[in-house]
């Protein structure tokens, strides 16, 4: 996908993060901007940050965990706009701790916004995106799902986060093939960063009351401080990952990284998958990393 202007992006998270700086550079390149997000005064805020730009925008809330709210976002989309070239299915929240110790209403809450709202995005959104194609030969599309150098790895004490950006770099790997099948005129990305400050690591701000959090567990409050700290120090803007991002839908590239030095753990974990070797220290070259968790656990 080359020409951005007057094309129509749908942006989910769009309240913060990432979401809020690929709306953006959306306007900035004359866009016309659909966004979601779940708080209600951050979506707000950036629809008025747009509208200032002269954007042209939609601005919905929605819980992606529910197919009929993204079922809503697409029929507005149509409704408005009339089209959609560009999907960003970016909403996530995080959580940790270990795996036992995640109750029930843990697990449907993460795997409801970051894998579910992806697939709500994909199944409800391509259909609309092949079916602009079939009245435009001159049609681009594509689709960015947002998930995490964590869907590459399996770092302790993150394993619902894990687990849910796994699934969709899964995901997203396959609707790029199936895409490349079907020779549809729509690329696909899959974003993988690593820590950046985008708000995810205060996620509990936003969780709904259907999936209501009991008290942490000392996993979990580890697992916290462990985010806030490594997020504050980091020294990737969200505004870089997001421009990063628009040159890979440009280039037609897949696999997006914030953090390209980390691939080196990537590539340690295909090497012990294909030699059959028992999964590596994640924390080898930072042990104190590890220690301070083991200390914070044992401390329970």
């Amino acid at each position: 996908m080359k020409n951005f202007k007057d094309k129509v992006a749908v942006i989910t998270g769009a309240g913060s993060g990432f979401g809020r700086e690929f709306a953006l550079i959306g306007a900035r390149l004359g866009m016309k901007l659909v966004l979601a997000d779940v708080q209600q005064d951050a979506l707000d805020k950036v629809k008025v940050e747009l509208e200032a730009q002269g954007a042209q925008v939609l601005a919905m809330r929605c819980d992606v965990r529910h197919a009929e709210e993204v079922q809503a976002l697409a029929d507005a989309t149509m409704a408005k706009f009339g089209a959609v070239h560009l999907v960003f299915n970016n909403a996530g929240v995080g959580a940790g701790g270990l795996v036992w110790e995640n109750t029930q209403a843990d697990w449907e809450w993460v795997l409801g916004v970051n894998l579910w709202g992806v697939i709500h995005g994909v199944r409800i959104f391509t259909p609309l995106m092949l079916e602009c194609a079939k009245k435009d030969a001159a049609y681009e599309g594509h689709i960015v799902n947002t998930a995490s150098m964590a869907g590459l790895l399996n770092a302790p004490n993150m394993g619902i986060y894990n687990v849910s950006k796994h699934a969709v770099v899964s995901l997203s790997e396959t609707l790029y093939q199936d895409l490349s099948l079907v020779k549809a005129p729509i690329g696909a990305s899959v974003l993988c960063p690593y820590f950046v400050a985008t708000g995810i690591s205060q996620s509990q701000r936003n969780r709904p009351d259907d999936v209501h959090a009991d008290q942490p567990t000392a996993s979990q409050k580890a697992a916290q401080a462990l985010s806030d700290k490594a997020v504050s120090s980091g020294k990737v803007s969200a505004a870089q990952v997001a421009e990063w991002t628009f040159d890979a839908i440009r280039d037609g590239k897949f696999y997006i990284y914030s953090h390209p030095g980390a691939l080196g753990n990537v590539r340690a974990r295909m090497e012990d998958i294909v030699m059959q070797r028992n999964p590596g220290d994640p924390y080898e070259a930072a042990p104190h990393v590890r220690d301070m968790l083991q200390a914070k656990l044992k401390a329970s």
